[in-house]
């Protein structure tokens, strides 16, 4: 198939100049007519302003893409690498797709979803700003994730550790997990829930918050 790409593309193509390019995608509202522009500026990494919307579509790869200014909609499509990706300003929806790992990405700054997928590592993702739900997955660590901004929900996940994660703004469930430790977790914005758990048994509500500034409740 044969694209023709419009003036003001090319007029976006012939001036950035800068060594990572800023796409509006509103230019393209088309993957490939994108792929086209980028191919014949050989592929390089760029940033995408504002939202990027492939949900229920059959893109495997993000390839060269490190960031989206806005959200990233990729729920209930064929995705299996978020390529270069590295960061989302906005939310990011990965329910129902076929992503395993988040790869490189390091930041999303509202809320990550992944229900449904078959996430099983978080990558080198160390900061999500608003709610990530990860209840019922197969994640065992929370690996490099360092802050959550909203809520954490492990409930009745595979968890097993808690990685590197330091605090959580809003609500932390644990509930009905493995879990045996709270590791380097350091403040809980609001109510901590450990109903089910090893620590439950193993700890006092105050022995808890000897260990853990916790804002609301604790459920053990």
């Amino acid at each position: 198939m044969k694209y023709i790409i419009t003036e003001r593309q090319y007029k976006l193509l012939s001036e950035q100049e800068e060594e990572i390019l800023t796409i509006p995608y509103t230019h393209f509202q088309d993957w490939d007519m994108l792929q086209v522009f980028l191919k014949r500026r050989n592929n390089p990494p760029y940033k995408i302003s504002g939202n990027l919307d492939l949900s229920h579509s059959s893109i495997e790869s993000l390839g060269n893409l490190e960031s989206v200014d806005g959200d990233l909609y990729l729920y209930n499509s064929q995705i299996k690498s978020l390529g270069n990706l590295e960061s989302v300003e906005g939310n990011l929806w990965l329910e129902n797709s076929s992503i395993k790992s988040l790869g490189k990405l390091k930041s999303v700054g509202g809320d990550l979803y992944l229900g449904g997928s078959l996430i099983k590592s978080l990558g080198n993702l160390e900061t999500v700003g608003g709610n990530f739900n990860l209840s019922e997955t197969s994640i065992k660590s929370l690996e490099n994730l360092e802050l959550v901004g909203g809520t954490l929900n492990l409930r009745d996940s595979s968890i097993k550790s808690l990685g590197n994660l330091e605090s959580v703004g809003g609500s932390l469930s644990l509930y009905g997990t493995s879990i045996k430790s709270l590791e380097k977790l350091k403040s809980v914005g609001s109510n901590l829930m450990l109903l089910g758990t090893p620590i439950s048994k193993k700890y006092t509500e105050k022995e808890i918050r000897s260990m853990v500034n916790v804002g609301g409740n604790v459920f053990l």
